[in-house]
């Protein structure tokens, strides 16, 4: 599936780190509750809840009525980038993998849940390809 470019993700290059948000994303300290999400293909949402914890960030999106209202976890490495004026974030994911993704329960803090979570999306990580990259 490719690598990344190095300092994509915080990580070496060729790694995929689920949970830090990448260098160039435009995150860096924002709290991102209330912005929209954009997937590959369209809309998914509006933020809930936002995490920027050192190797545990992730994004909880409220899907309304797209997934019959279902929420979901977003690692903090799906996010490409955001734009704040606009107030979006948009992820390398497309809909249906963000709808196949393991069900986000909020009393699940477990570690099996987290490895679980961050599995599925490193399994569906693709690299972007040269000049895509914002």
């Amino acid at each position: 599936m490719g690598g990344t470019p190095a300092g994509v993700g915080g990580t070496p290059a060729g790694t995929f780190d689920p949970w830090s948000y990448r260098d160039e994303a435009g995150v860096a300290g924002s709290n991102l509750a209330g912005y929209k999400v954009e997937a590959t293909d369209g809309s998914i949402g509006k933020i809930d809840s936002d995490s920027n914890e050192v190797n545990a960030s992730y994004l909880v999106v409220d899907t309304g009525p797209w997934i019959f209202g279902r929420k979901v976890m977003l690692p903090a490495g799906t996010v490409n980038h955001v734009d704040h004026d606009e107030r979006k974030v948009y992820v390398d994911r497309n809909k249906d993998q963000i709808k196949a993704a393991p069900e986000y329960d909020e009393t699940a803090t477990d570690p099996a849940f987290r490895d679980k979570l961050g599995g599925y999306y490193t399994d569906t990580y693709a690299a972007p390809p040269a000049g895509d990259l914002r």
